[in-house]
């Protein structure tokens, strides 16, 4: 016997489904949580540990979003909202990181106080600081500053001159990583210094770097054993010259961002893209169709981004009348892509675990997320109080205010005297760092994957393709009955912590 629809049966009527219409059936459970993989590919020849990757948004993804998710076993994907060589110099802090090398570190002068030592670790999550004559990397090393010469300090307006360890051991540049650790364990120091012949500070190598590999054996690398990055370029001719830096910056994918991906821009910078970098991964999209993806992928796409509208700042919908419900869209996109051998990025939609559960049973190999990431410490923007309550921006590529610093690009609309507005501006509640929301959404992942059956995600499509995976549509009260009702309040967990609710 058989309750429910397979996927062929729940969209032969062409309803816009959305991922709440919908419910899947359980299947049987033979095997631990701990046995679920959840290894996918977000192209033909990129593989992550964690299906997860991050919106090329300017509230969303710079390098310290891209770095953090790349050791969690996802990928950040940098937003093209700044100049090529920002842009680029993201990509390096990226590819560098993993290299133990830290390239650019923050550097003070002898003539701050404690009190920027506090600000850089709020900010950053760090405070061993080097210290050098002018506070540039173009001058002298004479120092360097760490919790143990500040933490007790009551005044915080000492100068760091007073404070700094000044008897410093350093490595030469151009020593090796593996030389350069053995010179930390061998000194017992947190941090090792690497200079020039004139006594300048090229480079820092920090103890907790030697520990990554341990604390993080699903970090999301390349072939070089750097971290995985990629980047997001518009399909405006001038671009290719971004296209250039950020291949020469050593990013690992791009993905063309156009709200709206089946067009002869996009088609022609495949074709550019296909011909000059030709062992280049590229994810091309948003589209929602299966015309769509074929035109895509037919001019050279290695990865499909699927989605027109349906992320929580954007109005391309409500506003264009254009678009398709998120679960059709996948669901559709994903069984022609698949026959072709290309990967599925479910891009918006995703406000919580369940959502991507239900990406992934449509045929999606990985989901893109914005709001779900945005308010974490990673992303760019500073924290600000509202009522009481801890918030950061977050606004969609199609805001007025990201189309005024070049969003306008993913929506042929950057020349235009009048612009209509296809997203807006908003704030979000803290989430803290991304350390603790990625293993959360995994573990929920594979509680998930194992309540339906399937210990990873090839058994996952397999089931869909057979029309074992079973679905049911979904009634406004099924909706509220599936969800917390009837309580007076109540403490709801929210991306691995507890908030009341009353």
């Amino acid at each position: 016997m058989t309750d429910g629809m397979n996927a062929r049966e729940l969209f032969k009527s062409h309803n816009s489904l959305t991922y709440d219409d919908l419910i899947i059936l359980p299947g049987y459970i033979d095997f631990g949580v701990q046995e679920v993989s959840l290894q996918t590919r977000i192209t033909r020849d990129i593989e992550l540990s964690a299906p997860l990757c991050s919106s090329p948004m300017d509230t969303v993804t710079e390098s310290e979003m891209a770095v953090q998710l790349a050791l969690l076993g996802g990928i950040g994907f940098i937003h093209y909202n700044n100049t090529i060589e920002q842009q680029a110099r993201m990509v390096r802090r990226v590819k560098r990181y993993e290299n133990g090398f830290i390239t650019e570190p923050v550097v003070l002068s002898p003539k701050h106080c404690i009190s920027d030592v506090d600000e850089i670790r709020s900010k950053h999550g760090f405070s061993g600081i080097p210290i050098t004559e002018d506070g540039t990397l173009d001058s002298k090393l004479v120092g360097i500053v760490t919790n143990r010469d500040v933490d007790f300090e009551q005044d915080r307006s000492t100068l760091l001159g007073e404070m700094m360890t000044t008897d410093l051991i350093t490595a030469p540049k151009g020593v090796t990583l593996g030389d350069a650790n053995r010179m930390l364990r061998d000194s017992k120091r947190g941090k090792l210094p690497i200079i020039d012949e004139n006594g300048r500070l090229t480079a820092l190598v920090s103890r907790t770097d030697i520990m990554k590999n341990r604390e993080f054996p699903d970090a999301s690398k390349s072939i070089d054993k750097q971290l995985m990055v990629g980047a997001a370029l518009s399909t405006r001719p001038e671009d290719r010259d971004r296209l250039d830096a950020l291949v020469e910056s050593g990013v690992d994918v791009v993905v063309i961002d156009s709200a709206q991906g089946h067009s002869v821009y996009q088609i022609d910078m495949l074709r550019h893209i296909r011909s000059t970098y030709p062992d280049l991964q590229v994810i091309a999209g948003n589209v929602v169709t299966q015309d769509q993806c074929a035109a895509l992928i037919k001019a050279g796409a290695d990865g499909i981004r699927v989605g027109m509208g349906p992320g929580s700042i954007c109005t391309t919908q409500e506003t264009m009348a254009v678009g398709r419900g998120q679960a059709a869209a996948v669901y559709h996109c994903s069984l022609h892509c698949r026959e072709q051998g290309i990967p599925v990025i479910a891009d918006g939609g995703i406000r919580d675990i369940g959502h991507i559960v239900k990406a992934l049973a449509m045929g999606a190999s990985a989901v893109m997320m914005g709001l779900m990431f945005s308010g974490t410490s990673e992303t760019p923007g500073e924290y600000f109080y509202q009522n009481g309550v801890r918030l950061k921006r977050y606004r969609g590529m199609a805001s007025i205010e990201a189309m005024d610093v070049g969003g306008s690009k993913r929506y042929f609309s950057e020349d235009e005297t009048v612009r209509v507005a296809q997203g807006v501006s908003g704030m979000v509640v803290d989430k803290g760092p991304i350390r603790n929301l990625v293993p959360y959404l995994c573990q929920g992942l594979k509680h998930a994957f194992q309540d339906i059956g399937v210990r990873d995600m090839r058994m996952l499509h397999s089931i869909l393709d057979s029309g074992d995976l079973c679905f049911e549509t979904r009634t406004q009260s099924g909706q509220r009955e599936g969800g917390v009702h009837d309580m007076y309040s109540y403490e709801k967990p929210a991306l691995g912590t507890r908030e009341r609710v009353e």
